[in-house]
């Protein structure tokens, strides 16, 4: 097999699949596409690149895919795509191994910015205690409400219900939010929970 990095897409969708292949290949990556957990497994061993796989499929779920890897050995990083409703499932993958999650219906440039930082991720390696340090810093700087919204988020609660749990309004929940994401110089919900999970805050 070559040793050229390649995206390979795990989506049990046939229309998923191609319409990923077709964005993938538009942006010059190389992709393959397999039609189950199962069909990549048997098919793959772990090669340079990234997987992108779905959260909910029959058979192998994306969770159990996640666990096979990792009990082969595997490196490979791997991208979650999940719907907004399972959020839960994609913090859960997070602490599986996957490196980043992307809530369906995503944006194309996001999707590509994802997997094109994935494929870096697989190659580079350099700077992790820096950048735990940092995370570590940010943490402590946050205020133990913002860390009372923080845990809520990394535990994949929306804000209502997260407002619920502390007794106030989600609109408060939501200033909160936005300051914990600034702080922790966060650009998205996945980025936040893959910092805090590097940092063993969870």
């Amino acid at each position: 097999m070559s040793s050229e990095p390649v995206v390979h897409v795990v989506d049990d969708d046939l229309a998923v699949r191609q319409s990923l292949a077709f964005l993938l290949a538009s942006d010059g990556l190389p992709v393959r596409l397999h039609e189950s957990a199962i069909a990549y497994l048997e098919a793959v061993t772990d090669v340079p690149g990234c997987i992108v796989t779905d959260v909910r499929m029959p058979g192998l779920d994306g969770i159990a895919f996640l666990r096979q890897l990792r009990e082969r050995g595997c490196g490979t990083p791997v991208i979650v795509m999940t719907g907004h409703a399972d959020v839960p499932l994609a913090v859960e993958a997070m602490k599986e191994g996957a490196v980043d999650f992307i809530e369906k219906p995503f944006d194309d440039e996001i999707f590509l910015t994802a997997v094109r930082s994935a494929m870096r991720s697989g190659e580079l390696r350099t700077g992790q205690d820096a950048q735990l340090s940092a995370i570590q810093n940010r943490l402590a700087a946050l205020s133990e409400r913002e860390r009372q919204v923080l845990d809520g988020l990394v535990a994949g609660k929306a804000n209502k219900a997260i407002g619920f749990d502390l007794g106030i309004s989600p609109r408060t929940i939501e200033i909160y939010r936005a300051n914990v994401m600034a702080k922790m110089h966060a650009g998205s919900l996945s980025e936040l929970v893959r910092m805090t999970l590097t940092a063993g805050k969870v």
